[in-house]
């Protein structure tokens, strides 16, 4: 398969597995005229990079998610400790984008929204410590 073949069927863009060519995420063949060939095994491998990076994994995690499953002496309890550890990574994002949410909820309910130039909200973002 040619890269426009395998980024329709995978659903990843060219620029994209070209990208993880040049990180070594992938290794298609090369034809004599230096044009990629793509295996069904290489595609197989983005599409669950696809996945992976749906779920927000790093390219990192990838790599080892990657190396895990090619890997068939691999023990679960590994599989389970990355994705353990990316689910922590996304419990703190949400509770930073809650905490976030919270102060910028209080910001606007506090502004009027009227023709007077005083604004809570731009208070807020110069000075934290009057954000509440």
């Amino acid at each position: 398969m040619n890269i426009g073949e395998v980024a329709r069927r995978s659903g990843l863009p060219a620029k994209t597995i070209r990208y993880y060519e040049e990180i070594g995420l992938i290794r298609p063949r090369r034809s004599d005229n230096g044009y990629r060939s793509f295996a069904g095994t290489d595609l197989h491998k983005l599409a669950f990079i696809g996945r992976a990076r749906a779920l927000g994994f790093t390219i990192e995690e990838c790599r080892t998610l990657l190396a895990l499953y090619e890997d068939e002496t691999r023990e679960s309890a590994e599989v389970k400790r990355v994705a353990q550890d990316h689910l922590r990574h996304i419990d703190e994002k949400i509770a930073e984008l809650q905490d976030m949410r919270a102060t910028l909820s209080h910001l606007v309910r506090a502004c009027a929204g009227d023709d007077r130039p005083d604004c809570p909200i731009l208070r807020g973002l110069a000075d934290p410590e009057t954000a509440g």
